[in-house]
């Protein structure tokens, strides 16, 4: 690939999801443009190329940064995060919020929906203490094909094998020839939205809780901290920020800090987060 080619697409992609692509990844553009090129008609990468740079038609851009996301995603991943939330982060959220019993979550960044998923069956899951509590679930993601998949709660045998505890999928899936549908009941407790987390969260509301979780390792550090801000500017003052094993506030921002003796859980730097004593 010609040195230029990779700068005006890595260009490209940071400019509109925010992902850092250095150099030695230029055989990813190779291998995940080639074959879009070729759907669209053009004969290879550099008459994509020429036309993003001639002409930049939306719909093509969309796919190119589309076809470069990353959409890793399975159920419970990493397990630590959901078990802080049933026994840190409800017990001490339920009190504080008893005049209204709601809690409100965002998962960005949901890719095919198995993250916000496994929060509605870890609630299910609780039965009665939770019955008469409403639990409004925001997943967002920025691409379009993930988003379709999530909302169809469809999964291969391959990803329900992933994380997910088979009394798990024997109460909340249905198999539908070789694949499994999550219940109608669980999918309808999350509201998925388009949305990228390079623009202002404003339009989805505040929350008691994010999972920003895996996402930011693809940011650059102005990018981390300019979507981290945005972030706590929609939390509430006593909530709680989830994030991947591999990504931390420290050195990123001064807007949150971590939460004592919980690893990857970090609240409004100066207030005190909500939650149990495990």
């Amino acid at each position: 690939m010609r040195s230029e080619d990779f700068e005006l697409l890595s260009g490209l992609l940071k400019q509109r999801s925010g992902l850092v692509l250095p150099k030695d990844k230029a055989y990813l553009l190779e291998n995940r443009l080639t074959p879009l090129a070729r759907q669209n008609g053009f004969r290879g990468l550099e008459e994509l190329v020429a036309a993003i740079r001639t002409s930049r038609p939306e719909e093509i851009l969309a796919q190119v940064t589309e076809a470069m996301t990353t959409n890793e995603s399975m159920f419970f991943r990493d397990r630590r995060p959901f078990e802080q939330v049933r026994k840190v982060l409800l017990p001490g959220l339920m009190p504080a919020r008893e005049p209204l019993r709601r809690i409100r979550i965002w998962s960005a960044g949901c890719s095919s929906g198995q993250e916000p998923y496994s929060l509605c069956m870890l609630l299910r899951e609780a039965g009665e203490a939770l019955s008469d509590w409403k639990f409004d679930i925001t997943a967002t993601d920025m691409s379009t094909t993930m988003l379709t998949k999530a909302k169809a709660g469809l999964y291969t045998q391959f990803e329900v094998q992933r994380g997910l505890p088979i009394r798990m999928l024997i109460r909340h899936f249905h198999q539908i020839d070789e694949q499994w549908q999550i219940a109608e009941a669980i999918r309808s407790m999350v509201k998925f939205r388009l949305f990228n987390l390079l623009d202002p969260p404003d339009e989805l509301g505040d929350f008691d809780v994010v999972f920003c979780r895996n996402v930011l390792i693809y940011f650059d550090q102005a990018t981390k901290a300019r979507v981290l801000n945005a972030i706590a500017d929609r939390m509430a003052e006593d909530g709680v920020l989830f994030l991947g094993s591999a990504e931390t506030v420290l050195g990123v921002t001064d807007r949150f800090s971590p939460v004592q003796g919980q690893r990857g859980m970090y609240h409004l730097q100066g207030k005190i987060p909500t939650i149990a004593k495990p």
